[in-house]
Formats: structure tokens, C-alpha cells, sequence
């Protein structure tokens, strides 16, 4: 039966400055390339952006009353005592709310899946249709039921729509401060203009165009102006710094979670449960057929005692594109709980860090924790056999064989017995002569007669057979995989001053990290691993990531790809000129897309460098 259709109408308008992929390392989307944003991540001790940014969701209905509390998403930590005005939507300024500091500490929330960039800052570009994605998503179509209390399905219903307004986290006048668009504008207002002098690139370029409509929706026009240029005030608080989506009309499949995440060009697994409640042995055994993206996959001779389950898999190849897969599996010979899926097709793209400038500074760092990213570095399966235990049974079928014999019975049986006697002339009336009378007489004398019968002198024979009455013995024969892994950084070959793996910042490191998958079982239940993602410390292991080269063998071995920015083509990672001294360098890498029947494998490694001085004592000469 088919599920009542809901749409979703983004009215996100494309972005208007260089757009990036998105910020997790799963992202989704090419970016759409146009004029940049300006030294986004430099600044002055007092005055910076250093890339962060989220968003705020208020959930209205569809003539524009607000109907829950705002709330603000990020992928970063953000301080407590950060600056704020409240939790107050475009919605709400535009009706005469005043600008006003927000009591107590800023409150915000992670989500679960990453959000997507959504503000571009130099190289540190967004996607507009990964944004797209994330937010029609059912993914956060239900995170919003669960922030604002709404339940999903009403939220879904046409009735609602989602305001969603751009958020940067930035430093001004050594304050740390959390805005969106129309509040930077108000508050630009209130300075007298001081905020547009000190980050106008940020305030008044990225961050209201970051997000905008399409078309006309809730009073505020469609933005037909600049894309690529810094903007006044009021322009912003008419039309920028905002996006809509509305829920109506579209088939609920669009909204639909996927049961499945791969990443594009990779080895994976997909499997189901099958089980019975009676007994599937090689007499009749079940089949399964995956239907997978044009493909037919099908497993037969599947056997399973009764009242047991199997775990079923095929191993296929995603396309090299991101995309969304459906997935049917067609079952014969027993049940399984689903038999149409969603696989989503991601995106992993390098989300290459910029370009380290010697005039970079970042004086409020402090080192961030390592990831606490899930891993799982076991798995276990089982499958299920079956062999014929005979047992020979004699099966009893007794027949009466019949053998019929004479039994003679002689008997004495006397008899009337008729002798002729001799003739003799008699002469009668008429002168004829008769013939003398048969003379009767009573013999006595013994005639045996045989008075016999048939009698049947058979016997019971057993005709019957040896039947074998044995069953089906099941084995369950058990399966384990595991992946272990380890990192290397070292100071890069060419740096002319490192000691051991003491180091000055702004030089490169170069990793090796090696990844082993162990199993028992045959290369048809697994993939070994395919992914690397390295993160680093200065952008406190989000936002940029390196997507390591990886050879391809078992163990794998994973190295930094050539750097873009490296004059003479090193596979490094460039350390920041200003990371502090005497610091240890920590490099974080996830480990993933090692494939088992059971799920995916995936492992944290990290190893460190200690930052010693900077590269500037290496080149500074103090002249008289």
C-alpha cells in the first residue's frame, strides 16, 4: 500500500559566492564555483572569522506565525560565553523585534549527521545542493519534529514551513560573538557601522548571501542582486540571510531515510536476515534476489533449522556518482522482514585545507580533544549447512502367500450295478420273441471314491523394505573479521631542521598509515579497507580533512596525495606558521569502508609531532 505523499518545495535559492562541499566527511555535492570571498580566514587578533558557521531553524506555519522557539545547529564547539541575542528569527525582527543581548550562556546543538558548509570563506567553499539535501532530507525533517516538539508527521503535513538563517561564529573587538545575517546588520546598525569596517567580507558579503529565495515567500522577494559583492544594510534585512522550506506535495520516497550509506566508487555489502519457522534443508532450500541498480544478484541453496534466521548478502560495486538506489529483494523458501530499501550514495570528497599563508594567525586557539567518532573494529556471522544423517529402518509388509494342495479322501461307496444276463428265446402272444431283462443287482462289494478337498497350505511372508528415516543435520559454521591499523607522522624529508619528530610549525608532515583486515572466511563475505580520512588539529578535527591515496592491497597502506600548495610537489600536510610551541601535533585518521556481512569496520588511529619554534627562526636574521 502506498504511503501518503508529502513534498518538499526548498526555496534556497543557488548560493552567491564560492559554495563548498559539505563540511562532514561524507559530504554530498560539487561545489559551485564563483567570485570569492576574501581572505575569510585572516585577520586581526581582535577581529576574525575562522570558518565556523551553522544555522537557525524556526518552524512557522504557512502564513508566517512563528510556532516554536528557535534553535541554532553548528558542526563546532562553541564557548559558552560566546556573545548572543537570544534565539529570535528573521520573521520576528522584520515584525519590530529589537536588537538585544541574549541572557545566559549560548546555548546550540550538534546534530547527529553533520551539517553541510554553508558559509564560504576562501577555499573554504559550500554546496547549495548538498544543503538542499541535508535539509529536505527526512533526516531533519525529523530532527526538527524532535527540536521543536512538532510531531513529524504534522510537520510533514503541508502545514509548517522551516525558516533557516545563516550563523557565523566570529571574533570582533576580542569578543567572541554568534549572529545571523539580519542580526550582523542590525548590529552593524546600532555601531554606527563599526562591525562592516572590521569583517565586512564576512558580514556583509558571505553571510547574507550565504542563503536567500528563489522566489517570493512569507513577504520577503525573491534576491536578484548581487551575488558577489559586499551589501548595505537594509538590503539585507529585506531579502538576505534566509531560506524557506515548505512541506507539500512530494512524493514521501524523497523523504524517505536510507537504510543503506556507501560511499561513491566502493566495495560494498548489503545483506538481510531471512528466517522460518519450519525447516529449510537442500530438499527445499530458500532463495534470495537482490535487485540492485540494473543488476540481479541471486543466492541460492540458503538452509536453516527451524526457527532459526541466516544472515543473506551480495557484494556489489557503487556507482561513481552520488545518488539514491532502490533496492528490492525478491524471497522464496522462508521470510525476512523488508524487502525494498534505500541506499544512498555519498560523496567523499578532500575537503582540501587552504592554503597556509606566513601571515596567518589564530591567537585564541587552544587544542581541541581528539574525535570521539564510533568505531568498530569486530564483526561476527555464521552460516548455516545441512548434511544427511541416515538411519536404516526395516518398514514390516506381511502378505498371505498362497500354496493350494489335493488332500485325497478315498472312500468305500457301494452301487447298484446292472448285469445283462444271457438272452433266451421267449415266445409271447404273438409269436415274437423279447429280449431277456437287465438283470439288477446290490453290489456290496468295495468301490472306493476319492472324497478329497483343496487345501491351502500357504504362509505369511513379510514383503516390506528398509526405509531410511534420517534428517537433516545443521552446522553452523561461525565467521569473524577484524581490522587493526596504525599512523606514522614524521616531519617531511626536506624540512632542515627537524630532529627526530621535533619539528618548527609551518613546515609539512608526511603520514603512512597501514590498515590490516583479518578474517576466516572466503573474499566473498567481505571487502578489505578502501577509505582513509586524516584529520587535523588547527581546525579542530572538522571542516578541512585529506582523503588519503591508498594502494589497494591487504594490508592497505595510506599516504597524503601530492599537496597542491607544495612548490615542489610533496605529499604533505603544511602545519600552521602560528600552532603554539611546545605542542604536541596531533594527526587524527578514521579508517572505514572495510565491508563484512555483519556491517562495516571502521577504526580511529592518531600520531603526533611536537611543534618546537617556528620556520620564521629558520629564515630570520637580526642585523646591526
Amino acid at each position: 500500500m502506498k504511503r501518503t505523499k508529502k513534498h518538499i518545495l526548498l526555496l534556497l535559492l543557488c548560493m552567491t559566492l564560492i559554495l563548498s562541499t559539505c563540511i562532514t566527511a561524507f559530504a554530498e555535492g560539487e561545489g559551485n564555483i564563483d567570485s570569492g570571498s576574501g581572505n575569510m580566514g585572516e585577520g586581526t587578533a581582535t577581529d576574525v572569522w575562522n570558518n565556523k558557521d551553522g544555522v537557525r531553524i524556526t518552524v512557522v506555519t504557512t502564513d508566517g506565525t512563528v510556532v516554536s522557539t528557535p534553535f541554532d545547529l553548528t558542526n563546532f564547539n562553541i564557548a559558552n560565553d560566546t556573545l548572543h541575542f537570544g534565539k529570535v528569527c528573521k520573521l520576528e525582527y522584520t515584525a519590530g523585534a529589537s536588537l538585544s543581548p541574549g541572557t545566559g550562556s549560548y546555548v546550540c546543538s550538534k546534530p547527529g549527521t553533520a551539517l553541510p558548509r554553508i558559509i564560504s570563506g576562501g577555499t573554504n567553499k559550500a554546496s547549495i545542493d548538498a544543503i538542499k539535501r541535508y535539509f529536505c532530507s527526512e533526516y531533519a525533517a525529523q530532527l526538527v519534529a524532535d527540536k521543536s516538539g512538532i510531531p513529524f508527521q504534522d510537520l510533514i503535513s503541508g502545514s509548517y514551513k522551516l525558516i533557516i538563517e545563516p550563523i557565523a561564529y566570529f571574533v570582533h573587538g576580542g569578543v567572541n560573538y554568534a549572529m545571523t545575517a539580519t542580526e550582523a546588520a542590525l548590529y552593524n546598525q546600532l555601531s554606527s557601522g563599526n562591525l562592516r569596517r572590521k569583517l565586512a567580507s564576512l558580514t556583509h558579503q558571505n553571510l547574507p548571501l550565504a542563503l536567500f529565495l528563489e522566489r517570493d515567500d512569507l513577504g520577503y522577494p525573491a534576491w536578484t542582486g548581487t551575488t558577489n559583492s559586499k551589501v548595505p544594510d537594509d538590503q539585507i534585512l529585506a531579502a538576505l540571510g534566509i531560506g524557506i522550506v515548505s512541506y507539500a506535495d512530494v512524493p514521501e520516497a524523497d523523504l524517505q531515510a536510507p537504510d543503506y550509506t556507501y560511499r561513491v566508487n566502493t566495495d560494498v555489502i548489503t545483506s538481510i536476515t531471512l528466517s522460518s519457522a519450519t525447516e529449510v534443508n537442500p530438499d527445499n532450500p530458500a532463495s534470495v534476489t537482490f535487485h540492485i541498480n540494473g543488476g540481479t544478484y541471486t543466492v541460492n541453496n540458503i538452509v536453516m533449522p527451524a526457527g532459526s534466521s541466516q544472515l543473506v548478502w551480495v557484494k556489489w560495486h557503487t556507482p561513481s556518482q552520488p545518488v539514491s538506489i532502490p533496492i528490492e529483494v525478491t524471497v522464496t523458501g522462508a521470510t525476512t522482514a523488508k524487502t525494498n530499501f534505500i541506499a544512498r550514495i555519498v560523496s567523499l570528497e578532500e575537503n582540501t585545507p587552504p592554503d597556509p599563508l606566513a601571515t596567518d594567525t589564530n591567537p585564541r586557539f587552544s587544542v581541541s580533544s581528539l574525535p570521539a567518532t564510533p568505531q568498530n573494529t569486530q564483526a561476527s556471522w555464521s552460516v548455516w549447512s545441512a548434511e544427511w544423517e541416515p538411519k536404516w529402518e526395516w518398514v514390516e509388509n506381511w502378505t498371505w502367500k498362497e500354496n493350494l494342495q489335493w488332500k485325497e479322501n478315498w472312500v468305500d461307496e457301494p452301487f447298484w450295478y446292472s448285469v445283462p444276463k444271457e438272452c433266451y428265446p421267449r415266445c409271447d402272444a404273438s409269436g415274437q420273441k423279447e429280449c431277456a431283462e437287465i438283470h439288477r443287482e446290490w453290489l456290496e462289494s468295495t468301490h472306493q471314491v476319492d472324497k478329497g478337498e483343496w487345501v491351502d497350505n500357504g504362509s505369511w511372508v513379510d514383503n516390506g523394505r528398509w526405509v531410511d528415516n534420517g534428517h537433516y543435520v545443521f552446522t553452523s559454521t561461525s565467521y569473524a573479521a577484524s581490522i587493526n591499523a596504525s599512523m606514522e607522522i614524521h616531519p617531511d624529508d626536506i624540512v632542515p631542521t627537524a630532529v627526530g619528530d621535533t619539528m618548527k610549525s609551518g613546515y609539512g608532515i608526511k603520514e603512512t598509515a597501514t590498515a590490516q583486515f583479518l578474517s576466516n572466511s572466503p573474499s566473498s563475505h567481505y571487502t578489505p579497507v578502501q577509505t582513509a580520512i586524516t584529520y587535523f588539529p588547527e581546525f579542530e578535527y572538522q571542516t578541512y580533512w585529506r582523503l588519503l591515496a591508498g594502494d589497494g592491497g591487504n594490508p592497505a597502506t595510506f599516504t597524503f596525495k601530492p599537496n597542491v600548495y607544495s612548490t615542489y610537489g610533496r605529499s604533505v600536510h603544511f602545519t600552521p606558521v602560528w600552532y603554539p610551541d611546545n605542542t604536541s601535533y596531533t594527526v587524527y585518521t578514521h579508517v572505514i569502508d572495510a565491508w563484512t556481512p555483519a556491517g562495516m569496520l571502521s577504526v580511529n588511529i592518531n600520531d603526533s609531532i611536537y611543534i618546537q619554534g617556528s620556520m620564521f627562526d629558520d629564515w630570520y636574521s637580526k642585523r646591526e
